[in-house]
């Protein structure tokens, strides 16, 4: 069946659809249905299952004939380390961690945050967690004090598992102070804190608290799978919320498993045994989905990368990666791409590396531009796939379903939902509007298994965040259209659609003009304040490496591009020229942040953001053309 007939028998009959997947997991207990509607809108699916995280993701491949096929690859350019654990070997490192926690009273339900840079220590530990039905709540390694003791204050976990520090090309970070000025922040104090000890940097260590890795290990005994059930939570990670506060999405055991696992055939198309990589981190949704559980789960080998796009140490890591470990699929960000453009824009790195191994690549996490797009499918001959998801789905929401149906690609659109999801575009009084119109995407409830139930400790919020704007359907926070193929197009964020005189207007569409030019390297357009038009937009360019023309030239075109392409209605006029955007650590530009900068108004420095001192460049360029006094 093609990719229609099989999204049609989903819709037809969303219980059987997700029944027949539940069948590719090994259950304690079998789910006697799939959808579970008593408190709707707080949908849940296969609540009277009793299944394991771990057992899935690990001991039935080492069963099943896999025990000597690697299941992780550690590729850390930064220490110059390269190793692989097969999948006795992770059951092992597993069980015996498991053992540990269980001995420090840690069991079924209490919550363990793990603090880890990018090493396979990381993985181990939510493996354990999954293991004995403990719930984790993963933090990005290197995230601030007071962004760790909130999340601690949330969590209330018993246990903190982390590493002495993270490595960055030129840096290192110690966590160890971060972690115990959080404890001290915090009103809930944890009873236990394991650290790794990297040789790059050793921890001081608190007697009574805080464990050596090794030794807090040492006479564990290794510990069996402990069955949870189906709507218990696998995991809670935080996402940022409107308000300052985080979000903590939670993420049901049962459903987790059959979505995951589903999408690594139907939609990334990769098989048992292959290496997919997602160059992510675990602190993301990405990491925890894509790195950790779903590979695993599907008996695929995972790589865990500690290095960066370029320089660790240059623009041809990537290559080196993919040619080295066999990898099958790519996931990463546009961000990623858009660095390795920009330092190898002739793509010459990829001729020192054999990639025939590589059968397509996935980009998600921030709009993939056209540009970058094209520039990778000329490069490589391989499919390039845009995939729109969310922290709080968990896994895609619309792509090309590769291992279904490759359909024909239409550059600019991460193509069509995906079994599971109903995407409408609405009005702002929830009408729903004809093809080709813009406005707020939404999907119809109930969305599919493995997508968040609810927030942890926080049913209301939940439903004021993301149910009660659109009754009947899951408000995105993204806006688009779908064209009259079906085909999604994500423009920006509900609010990074800007209003000049009257005219709404999508920040993505003027970027995906300026990313058009061939000197723009990468661009963010933000709308800014105007006592006359209510917004203007602000283009912000990032030029190609070795670019030697005349800087103005270049802002003149880029502001012609635009006039041409979407009209004098953008009033586009202006740009500048910066040597880099804000960031987070996962790739997002920081736009709302910019935007307040422009407009003079007081903001929170972002605990992901990736370095700090770049906003007072964007504080300086937007100076530069009359705006943040």
């Amino acid at each position: 069946m093609g990719y229609k007939e099989i999204y049609n028998s989903w819709k037809n009959d969303p219980e059987s659809f997700w029944m027949t997947a539940a069948d590719a997991i090994d259950w304690v207990k079998k789910p006697s249905k799939a959808l579970f509607s008593e408190r709707a809108p707080l949908y849940e699916w296969f609540c009277d299952s009793e299944v394991n995280t771990c057992y899935n993701a690990v001991d039935r491949h080492v069963l099943n004939g896999r025990a000597n096929q690697k299941a992780v690859i550690y590729d850390s350019p930064v220490t110059d380390t390269t190793y692989s654990i097969t999948y006795s070997e992770l059951q092992e490192k597993v069980a015996t961690l498991a053992g540990a926690l269980l001995a420090k009273g840690i069991s079924k339900g209490d919550r363990v945050i793990i603090y880890m840079p990018m090493v396979p220590e990381g993985l181990i530990s939510m493996l354990a967690c999954a293991r004995i039905g403990a719930i984790h709540s993963v933090v990005f390694g290197g995230f601030a004090s007071n962004e760790l003791a909130v999340r601690i204050d949330d969590a209330k976990p018993k246990a903190i598992l982390a590493a002495s520090c993270g490595i960055e090309p030129n840096r290192i970070i110690e966590y160890k102070p971060l972690i115990d000025a959080a404890i001290n922040l915090a009103n809930h104090k944890p009873q236990t804190v394991v650290i790794l000890q990297r040789p790059q940097c050793t921890a001081e260590l608190i007697d009574g608290r805080d464990y050596d890795w090794m030794e807090f290990q040492k006479s564990a005994e290794q510990t069996e799978c402990v069955p949870v059930e189906g709507n218990h939570p696998a995991y809670l990670l935080y996402t940022s919320g409107t308000t300052g506060a985080p979000k903590g999405v939670l993420r049901p055991t049962a459903g987790h498993l059959v979505a995951l696992n589903w999408t690594m055939k139907n939609f990334y198309n990769v098989n048992p045994g292959e290496v997919f990589w997602a160059a992510s981190d675990i602190g993301w949704i990405v990491g925890h989905s894509y790195i950790c559980y779903a590979p695993l789960i599907h008996g695929n080998t995972t790589v865990v990368f500690e290095g960066k796009p370029v320089g660790t140490p240059d623009a041809g890591t990537f290559w080196r990666i993919i040619s080295e470990h066999n990898v099958s699929v790519l996931f990463t960000a546009p961000t990623a791409f858009r660095a390795i453009k920009r330092l190898d824009p002739a793509g010459e790195f990829t001729k020192k590396f054999n990639l025939s191994s590589l059968k397509a690549m996935f980009l998600a996490g921030e709009r993939a531009d056209p540009d970058t797009i094209n520039w990778a499918q000329s490069l490589l001959g391989i499919p390039i796939i845009d995939h729109w998801w969310q922290t709080e789905t968990g896994f895609v929401i619309a792509g090309n379903p590769l291992g279904i149906d490759k359909l024909p690609i239409k550059v600019g659109s991460p193509t069509v939902p995906i079994p599971g999801y109903e995407v409408k575009v609405l009005d702002e009084d929830g009408n729903e509007l004809s093809s080709d119109e813009f406005g707020a995407l939404a999907i119809k409830l109930p969305l599919p298994p493995g997508t968040l139930p609810t927030l942890w400790n926080a049913p209301d919020r939940f439903k004021s965040s993301y149910l009660d704007k659109f009754p009947g359907y899951y408000e995105t926070g993204d806006a688009g259209m779908i064209d009259s193929d079906g085909y999604l197009y994500i423009m920006a964020r509900t609010d990074d659609v800007i209003n000049v005189a009257g005219h709404r207007l999508s920040t993505g569409a003027i970027e995906e003009v300026l990313a058009n030019h061939p000197d723009v390297a990468e661009c963010a357009v933000v709308g800014v304040s105007d006592n006359l038009k209510g917004q203007l937009p602000v283009g912000f360019l990032c030029l190609s490496a070795n670019v030697e023309r005349d800087i103005r030239q270049i802002v003149d075109e880029c502001i012609k591009l635009v006039r041409d392409q979407i009209g004098p209605v953008a009033a586009f006029k202006q740009a500048v020229v910066v040597d880099r955007l804000p960031k987070t650590r996962s790739g997002k530009i920081l736009r709302g942040i910019m935007v307040k900068i422009a407009d003079n108004q007081e903001y929170k420095m972002p605990a992901t953001i990736d370095d700090p001192s770049i906003l007072d460049e964007i504080k300086l360029a937007f100076r530069s053309i009359g705006y943040a006094k």
